[in-house]
């Protein structure tokens, strides 16, 4: 079971990866990815590892689930496809824009009052419109428009200052930390910037299972329950359509998935086992399908995933391999070369 303590921070130091996915080439392994799993079990416990799990690192956009709880505990009323917006790495599509668009009406703000860093959108098919319609980067195209519009909506209800909310002393910053290293159970290593502009709280990735594990396994009604179920309720909002943190949701009941630049993957389901990956060089390839191996390993039906083993790796347009994770995360029948 979880403590209701508080842990010390995880160590700053380089990280101790090692190999979770082979590049197959030909039968030959061409490539290795680096980097590091945990799987809890449905009492907290530690069910398999590999690589580092306990070194502190950036979990990126996979901690937004607990930011958008903290949030909810601190007052922010939103709930459904609004709620899921506040918690996406959104791919720029017209939902997403009218969404985010719909929170700042709901403070009385407007695009100009986000300080999140212009951008365009996120989804290829998306931005390759939007640069043929002569349209420009926006701060409401970048990914992070939601969780910002979001920000300061609790802000505005809060009597809070709009113009610094993205500074780590603000009242809202101070208060995701804090639950963060609740949800965590431990301390923040660091605080620096992430891509969008806000803080970024350096945890381990025990740390995020766990806090992914505690999110899915709250009781109805509780913060935690709410940003869960409107996540998977709305998992296209949280996302985008053809994203793959989407369709594992579908795919399994009552998951929830969250993905993070730079190769972080978290998930978890309602009994409280949860994974968390990270991929050293940051390489979705390589992300997919280690992320299925590792919820194969904590008990998800392998067939649920068949479409996750990854694409295949080509040569001359015909399929010649693939990346598939290595033998001891398993199981090789879900790879796309096995």
């Amino acid at each position: 079971m979880y403590s209701s303590s508080v842990a010390d921070a995880p160590l700053i130091r380089e990280p101790l990866h090692a190999p979770v996915a082979h590049l197959i080439r030909g039968g030959v392994v061409e490539g290795i990815h680096y980097g590091s799993v945990v799987v809890l079990d449905a009492g907290g416990a530690v069910h398999f590892q590999l690589g580092d799990i306990e070194a502190a690192f950036h979990p990126r956009s996979a901690l937004k689930p607990v930011q958008a709880v903290a949030m909810v505990r601190a007052g922010l009323p939103l709930d459904g496809e609004l709620l899921s917006l506040t918690a996406a790495s959104h791919s720029g599509e017209e939902r997403h824009l009218a969404g985010t668009r719909r929170i700042l009406e709901l403070a009385g703000l407007t695009e100009d009052d986000l300080r999140n860093v212009p951008d365009l959108p996120f989804d290829p098919v998306v931005r390759d419109d939007w640069i043929r319609d002569g349209r420009m980067p926006s701060r409401l195209a970048q990914n992070c428009s939601g969780k910002h519009a979001a920000m300061l909506y609790l802000c505005k209800i809060n009597g809070w200052s709009l113009d610094d909310y993205v500074d780590p002393g603000h009242p809202l910053q101070q208060a995701i930390a804090e639950i963060v290293e609740d949800l965590t159970g431990q301390r923040i290593a660091q605080v620096t910037v992430d891509g969008c502009g806000a803080p970024l709280f350096s945890i381990s990735l025990h740390g995020l299972a766990r806090a992914a594990a505690r999110i899915t396994a709250a009781a109805p009604g509780t913060p935690e329950a709410r940003v869960a179920d409107a996540m998977r309720e709305h998992a296209e909002m949280a996302s985008g359509s053809g994203r793959d943190v989407a369709a594992q949701m579908r795919a399994v009941p009552g998951l929830l998935a969250k993905d993070g630049f730079e190769g972080v993957h978290v998930a978890a389901l309602p009994d409280g086992r949860a994974v968390a990956v990270k991929i050293a060089d940051g390489a979705s390839r390589a992300r997919v399908p280690v992320a299925a191996a590792a919820l194969v390993r904590a008990g998800v039906e392998p067939e649920r995933l068949t479409e996750f083993a990854g694409e295949p790796l080509l040569g001359g347009g015909t399929p010649v391999g693939c990346v598939r994770p290595v033998r001891a995360l398993g199981p090789v029948t879900l790879s796309a070369c096995a």
